[in-house]
């Protein structure tokens, strides 16, 4: 299996948000954002695997500012790290007043996903190359947030025992 460049698998979408992805202020649901963040990593992740992949975790989400009605909701997203059958995607996600032109970071997630073969089972996905200094920088991040997580789940599983 061929390794793979986070660039290869990349994906950056845009998405008008109207009247029914809000509440009746006019503020876009954080829901609605969340969404939108889990499909825009699943096709990062369904890119970088060519399988079927669904999400295993999802860090915090931290809305920074608002989002409106007739804003353009802007979702950066990208590979940054792999293992043997998971891999962790980063979403950045900015909101554009369109009559203003002004961008604000609304939110940034980490979401964890496992490529699955056609019987529904964990399967090996394709290193990634991380070449420039931003992508190692994300690889030590995410090695930390994994072992965070690890950690958590742990936790976890001795206390229900």
């Amino acid at each position: 299996m061929e390794a793979k460049r986070s660039s290869e698998s990349m994906v950056a979408s845009s998405i008008l948000m109207v009247p029914q992805d809000a509440n009746p202020a006019g503020n876009v649901h954080g829901g609605v954002i969340m969404k939108y963040i889990d499909e825009t990593a699943g096709v990062v992740a369904f890119r970088h695997s060519r399988s079927n992949a669904v999400t295993a975790s999802i860090d915090r989400i931290i809305f920074h500012h608002p989002v409106f009605i007739g804003n353009l909701l802007t979702l950066k997203a990208c590979v940054n790290m792999t293992g043997r059958t998971s891999m962790e995607i980063g979403v950045r996600v900015e909101s554009e007043n369109l009559l203003s032109g002004e961008i604000l970071h609304t939110a940034s997630a980490y979401l964890t996903f496992v490529a699955l073969d056609s019987s529904g089972r964990p399967t090996q996905i394709p290193r990634l190359i991380v070449e420039t200094e931003e992508e190692i920088r994300r690889l030590r991040q995410s090695l930390d947030r994994r072992a965070v997580r690890l950690e958590e789940r742990a936790r976890e599983t001795g206390a229900s025992r």
